[in-house]
């Protein structure tokens, strides 16, 4: 179970909140096994494959998504999930929309790949990656399904009370849900992520767009709700802060315009992508043509 620390005493709430933070052995150790993992697989891929060193930002990427993680599941924001409904709804926001892009952007399968011996990848890895469920599991729409699936069923269902009730349903299956449906719908979305079914540029942008509509739905319906829809909230008690009702409308507003922002930027960095593609197809052109020119010779154009 994880532990918790929490400043007390005449500081003011800003400082209190801040100052507090939980403790979970299991949920550490997990993430620094998956930094120090991902960092062993970036020496080792070096050591086997000489060429261009391993992209520093896709290091940078899926470090920064680790760190994302442990702040807002052991942080401030983690301490205070079981208190304030907007501290838990900014944890899902970022586990599900920030953290796990970039764990994607960090490409760890494809390091993976890189990293591994032939033998460790046709025993082990690429079975696994060509079987049906991965399949299933990363094909575009369905993992656009389970990740609108998981954030409304899970927020409109009895499931959200029943994690809040227990808190080992709440740490080891709430939050590796929401990571999870994240990591699946941005597998096939974001460049470096080994994939049997591979949106065009134009499906990703249309996917990512599209899935602003459970987003912001999720946030307006909870942000309007005249009632306190969580139970659990209205009878903790609070050190400071707003009241059940009001602390309910921040975060449905924290998920509906929080969503629309977070979603515009991972829609322009894949608008980026495809621009970026296209640029590179037009100079294969250009060389292809060029190529050909040369062979016909002068006159023959």
């Amino acid at each position: 179970m994880p532990s918790r620390a929490r400043l007390t005493g005449e500081l003011s709430p800003t400082l209190q909140f801040l100052g507090s933070w939980t403790f979970d052995p299991l949920l550490a150790g997990a993430l620094v096994l998956a930094g120090v993992g991902y960092l062993w697989g970036v020496r080792v891929a070096a050591r086997r494959r000489p060429g261009p060193p391993w992209p520093a930002r896709r290091t940078t990427s899926f470090l920064i998504g680790l760190a994302l993680v442990w702040v807002v599941t052991l942080g401030p924001i983690g301490a205070y999930d079981d208190v304030f409904f907007w501290s838990h709804m900014a944890q899902h926001i970022v586990l599900m929309m920030v953290a796990a892009p970039l764990l994607m952007l960090g490409a760890p399968i494809l390091l993976a790949l890189r990293a591994s011996t032939r033998a460790f990848r046709r025993a082990w890895i690429l079975p696994v990656l060509n079987g049906r469920v991965v399949a299933f599991l990363t094909h575009p729409v369905a993992s656009w399904v389970i990740f609108a699936g998981v954030l409304m069923g899970t927020h409109f269902s009895p499931f959200y009370e029943f994690a809040l009730e227990h808190p080992n349903v709440h740490n080891y299956l709430e939050h590796p849900l929401y990571l999870g449906a994240g990591i699946l719908f941005y597998w096939p979305l974001l460049d470096g992520n080994p994939s049997r079914r591979k949106l065009p540029h134009v499906g990703r942008v249309l996917s990512m767009f599209l899935m602003m509509a459970p987003e912001t739905m999720t946030g307006f319906f909870i942000y309007s709700a005249g009632h306190v829809l969580y139970p659990f909230y209205d009878s903790v008690a609070r050190p400071f802060g707003p009241g059940p009702l009001r602390d309910q409308q921040w975060g449905g507003a924290l998920m509906w315009g929080g969503s629309m922002v977070i979603d515009t930027v991972w829609i322009a960095v894949a608008a980026l992508a495809w621009y970026r593609h296209e640029e590179r197809r037009a100079v294969r052109v250009d060389q292809r043509v060029a190529r050909e020119l040369a062979v016909a010779g002068p006159g023959r154009s």
